[in-house]
């Protein structure tokens, strides 16, 4: 059971990334999430750097709080690093998971404190 949604989640990555790709002018914004957890990194594929990345593990005040909430703060988090170094339009690659929850906390947190996707 568990091997089948490890390897359905590989195949909608792999379909993913081979649509988004990010650039210099438009990084890509990956989000991972484990149980506890939630992280996110802007990337350059062109280059194949990160740019910038915030988790829930680093900042002391999103590993205190609760699911969404802690989606919330790192999309925050993000978008204010980006905007520091200059970059306010990305594309998102939500890596496999679906477009809910946490995953979508940290999407709209990111759009609301300013970067455009």
């Amino acid at each position: 059971m568990a091997f089948d949604k490890i390897a359905r989640r590989a195949r909608i990555k792999t379909s993913i990334r081979n649509t988004v790709r990010g650039t210099s002018n438009r990084p890509r914004l990956t989000v991972f999430r484990s149980n506890s957890e939630i992280y996110a990194q802007l990337i350059d594929d062109e280059q194949g750097i990160t740019l910038v990345s915030a988790g829930s593990l680093k900042d002391k005040a999103a590993h205190a709080a609760p699911g969404t909430e802690q989606a919330k703060i790192v999309g925050r988090t993000i978008a204010e690093k980006a905007k520091a170094a200059g970059i306010e339009r990305i594309v998102f690659d939500r890596n496999g998971y679906l477009y809910h929850g946490r995953v979508k906390a940290l999407a709209d947190a990111a759009r609301e404190a300013g970067l455009n996707f």
